[in-house]
């Protein structure tokens, strides 16, 4: 995951990772629900808009597996920028792995066919920077791909205004990730910059050359993992939702907590 830091990473480092290193796990391991819906419906895009033959594919953030589905990961020479030492270390799907930040660390023009940032623009203190460098290294008509919280939801506002320590909690008592907040783990600290929200990236895009192909926005799996693992927990905070829906003016759903949108270049 791509994490602000306070070191100079100006000079970017370019790690080459061997080719036949095992690109293992190309879905993630969501649970059944919505966001798995909405990220297979993805792929259903991306099989049908992008090119055939090789893929140039950036990855904006890179994690221990990538979301592309096999048979487009297969084709995709992949470039992945972190600034997280940790994380460049130890990807093993990438083609070339780059020890730099997404918001300044640009490419030549037209050098991609498809730039993922997933998970990563929730993190960034500029994401108008990070967007038109994403823009700028597509070639016409290439995607960008963005997973991303809703900051308005239920978890995004709990996202929001409550202290990292509550996250590493979170993460290591709910969800039963015990290396959480460790180096190079999740979960990182969270800017939520005002292009977050989906309405104004929307917007953002369509003004800097980018139409907005696919739009979902999903209950957060954290609902159904939530479920299945501490179910008396989830049920309070299902209950808790669902008086906020019922309060909230218009057809609002706070479950709704994150959101899968891909932007095409004019």
């Amino acid at each position: 995951m791509n994490k602000p830091a306070s070191i100079d990473f100006a000079t970017a480092t370019a790690i080459q990772i061997p080719t036949a290193t095992a690109r293992t796990q190309a879905l993630h391991d969501l649970v059944p629900g919505e966001a798995r819906d909405s990220l297979l419906a993805v792929h259903d895009v991306l099989r049908r808009e992008l090119p055939q033959g090789q893929l140039a594919t950036y990855e904006a953030g890179g994690g221990s597996c990538s979301v592309l589905p096999p048979e487009l990961l297969n084709r995709s020479k992949v470039t992945v920028v972190d600034i997280d030492e940790d994380q460049v270390r130890y990807n093993t799907y990438a083609d070339e792995a780059i020890l730099g930040d997404v918001q300044t660390y640009s490419f030549g023009r037209e050098t991609f066919d498809l730039v993922i940032c997933y998970n990563v623009i929730e993190h960034l203190p500029h994401v108008d920077a990070a967007l038109l460098n994403f823009r700028d290294a597509l070639k016409p008509g290439g995607m960008i791909l963005i997973g991303a919280p809703n900051p308005r939801s239920l978890s995004g506002v709990v996202t929001k205004y409550s202290p990292h320590w509550f996250h590493v909690w979170f993460y290591r008592n709910i969800r039963g990730i015990k290396d959480a907040g460790l180096p190079g783990e999740p979960p990182f600290p969270t800017f939520f910059h005002p292009l977050v929200t989906l309405p104004r990236l929307e917007t953002f895009a369509a003004a800097n050359g980018l139409e907005m192909i696919y739009r979902r926005e999903v209950e957060s799996p954290r609902y159904p993992e939530m479920r299945r693992r501490k179910p008396l927990f989830a049920a309070l905070v299902d209950a808790g939702a669902a008086v906020m829906n019922a309060v909230l003016p218009g057809r609002i759903d706070v479950r709704r907590g994150d959101y899968h949108v891909i932007l095409r270049k004019r």
